[in-house]
Order: C-alpha cells, then structure tokens, then sequence
C-alpha cells in the first residue's frame, strides 16, 4: 500500500515533464484549429499513440501507479495543454475504466487493446450510458438488454445520448437494463464489438467547448452481441440481481450498478482534468498580468488584480489536493466515506469554471476574443460541472453520504 505523498518521485517527474512537453509543443499549437473544425483530431490522437501516450500500456502504468497519482498528474498536464483534443486522446479511457471495473481478466485482456489499435491505426471506444430521459437519473435508463437462451446472445435496443467517441467509436461499452423491477440495480454492461449490425450513430452534437471532442448518440436497433460480452459474466449477473432482489424485499443495503462503479472511479480523475484548465487560465492570466501595463505600471501591481491571482491560485492547489487525495484512497481501497471521490470532482469542477472566467476579466477585452487561449478555455470549463455527474449530483451524493441515506 502507498503512503499518501505530497512529492511526486523521480519516476513520476519525469513522466510528467514528458507528458508537459508534449502538451505543450504538440496539443497547444493544435487546439485552436480543432476547435474551429469541431472534428476528432485524428493527426493528434496518432501522434501521442506514436509516442506511447495513446496506449493502453501507458494508461495501465499510470492506473496501477501504487500511490494512486499516476492518472490525475497525466490528467493535468494533458488538459493542460488543451481539453477537447485532450479528452480526444483519454475519452477512450472510460470505456476501458467500464471494463476494468466490470469485466473478466478475459475480456480486459480481449477487449481494451482493441479499443486503442496502434500507432499505425489507431482506434477510439465509447462508454454509453446517458439517455435522453436518463441522464443524472440513472433509475430512469430505458435501454433494454433480454437474453436469448437459445442463441446465448443479448438482444440491446434503445438510444444513448452524449456519448464521447459514439458512433465513431471501434468499440462500444453499453449499460443496459436487464431487470426493470429492480431500478439502477438491474443494470449491467456490455461490449458491442466493432461492426455489429444494429449499432448506428445518430445525432452529432454541436457543443460549446470541448468542440475537438466527437459527441453524439448511439441507437441500438436489435443489437444481438454473444453472451460472452456481457461484462463480468452471466453467472456473476444472475448472483447480483438475486442478491438485490432479496435485499429490495427485506429493506437491507443497496448494491452499486455498473454505471455508477465506472464513474464513481472516473470521478478524481475528471477533476484532475479541471485543474489541468484552471491550471492553464491561471497561467496565461499571471503572464499577462506582469506584461500588460496601464497607467504606467503593470496591472499586477493593482491590489484588485493581485488578490483575484492569489484566489486563483489557492483554490487551484486546494483542489487539487483534493484530486489526490481521492486518487490516493481509490488506490489504496480506502472507502469514500464522505463521499471524498464526488468532493474532489465538484470542487475541481466549479473551481475551472471560476478561475476560467477570472482570466477573462483580468485580460479584459483582449480575454473576450479568440486570439487569447482563455475564452476557449473557458467555453471547455463549462463541462466539468456537467458531465460525469453534475455538480447537482455531487452535492447530493456527499450530502447523502455523510446523512447515511442511500443513493440511489
């Protein structure tokens, strides 16, 4: 078990410096033509595969980093350097934290290679969970996943929205209702292999930041997939909802479904990603503000300026150790018992979005145009607080947590 740190090892300065480099000279340069096209940035996502970011072997070192800060210091510095192309390059991640959370060591071993190909061909997955009546309200999941026993096959049927890499994506990770009776209990996940009949993009969403980022949903007309794609397996499933039957009948614990398994260990990192933009308004904000000068001084030498730039940076570092915090107890299996994973989350998240617009005004009217990074930076902030769990959500799940009621 890892000791809780403060101090980043050798090992992980250097993975850090290397990541901060490509961010910088790579992701940067390339943020705001991608924004403009509001297209997958194809080029960049081969160009970190090239160099072993886009991996799977990269992302298994960071996750299994035993102090738990492998994955949010990678966050950072990647959003750092841009986040719609940024979430280009991890959104496959959650599709692959679906199945880690869920699968066999058979289907990881399966399935997350083929979610990222190569440096040659790369390749993109797609976690499918939000509906368009179902977003923060998981209880209300329409989609529908009926076994046939005769063909050992799951017949998917229904439409997901807001779904990163949907459509496009070479593997598609669906939560699906298996038990109505049971609300967010009867849900489970499923692999839908590239090319499966049935699975088709729909609408593409116009967005106002994270624009690099491929958005849209995914319909499902009569997806047949083999039993062997259902995550964890049937006989793990039949347990699970026998389990929830019999504690849905005497009143005893909740169970965790597979949608909120996945995102309750996503959480730390979404908040690693906003602090990688915080990070990055903060910046090009402290840079400005030594340059820019009015009244024949520089605009930090104002009081007004100067205490907005310290707020910045506090609420920066206080979110952040929150972000490693969380990060170091999932590691460490340390239970959440006040809901420390959703603390870090929406801190992190409404922390972006202030700092972002404090940027702005520090820059004034030059911060309200497009030829300084932070009016980008802040149209992307805004996400954090929506998705993965609103800043809604979060407050309900710590509030919920620390009263002892079940959230459900």
């Amino acid at each position: 078990m890892g000791e809780f740190t403060l101090d980043l090892n050798d090992d992980q300065k250097q993975v850090r410096d290397w990541l901060h480099g490509f961010a910088a000279d790579v992701i940067r340069p390339a943020a705001s033509e991608w924004d403009e096209r509001e297209e997958t940035p194809w080029p960049v996502i081969q160009e970190a595969a090239k160099v072993g970011i886009y991996s799977l072997d990269f992302y298994a070192q960071q996750f299994f980093d035993p102090t738990g800060l492998g994955i949010p210091m990678a966050m950072e510095e990647l959003f750092w350097g841009d986040a719609g192309i940024a979430l280009s390059i991890v959104g496959t991640g959650l599709a692959a934290v679906g199945v880690l959370a869920n699968g066999t060591e058979e289907q990881i071993g399966t399935w997350i290679p083929q979610m990222y190909g190569d440096a040659n061909d790369v390749k993109v997955a797609a976690f499918c969970s939000s509906e368009p009546d179902a977003g923060s309200d998981v209880a209300s999941m329409r989609t529908r996943a009926v076994y046939d026993q005769a063909k050992d096959e799951w017949v998917l049927n229904g439409t997901k929205t807001w779904a990163t890499n949907g459509g496009i994506a070479n593997v598609h990770v669906v939560v699906a209702v298996v038990d109505s009776e049971l609300g967010s209990k009867g849900h489970a996940s499923f692999i839908v292999p590239p090319d499966t009949p049935g699975l088709s993009q729909g609408q593409k969403f116009k967005k106002h930041g994270i624009r690099a980022s491929h958005t849209a949903e995914v319909v499902l007309e009569d997806v047949r997939v083999p039993g062997h794609c259902l995550l964890g397996g049937k006989e793990k499933l039949d347990q699970r909802l026998a389990r929830a039957r019999e504690r849905a009948q005497s009143g005893g614990e909740r169970v965790k479904n597979a949608a909120m398994a996945t995102f309750e260990a996503s959480r730390p990192a979404v908040g690693a990603m906003a602090v990688g933009t915080a990070r990055a308004a903060y910046e090009v904000a402290l840079d400005y503000a030594r340059t820019r000068t009015q009244f024949g001084r520089p605009i930090i030498d104002n009081q007004g300026v100067a205490f907005q730039l310290a707020d910045m940076r506090t609420q920066i570092d206080a979110a952040r150790l929150l972000v490693w915090r969380a990060s170091w107890m999932a590691t460490t299996g340390k239970p959440f018992e006040s809901a420390e994973g959703s603390m870090s989350k929406l801190y992190a998240s409404e922390t972006a979005k202030k700092v972002t617009a404090q940027a702005i005004q520090i820059l004034g009217g030059n911060g309200f145009t497009r030829e300084y990074p932070v009016e980008r930076m802040h149209r992307d902030a805004a996400i954090y607080t929506i998705f993965e769990g609103t800043s809604e959500i979060q407050r309900l799940v710590i509030a919920r947590t620390l009263s002892g009621m079940p959230i459900r």
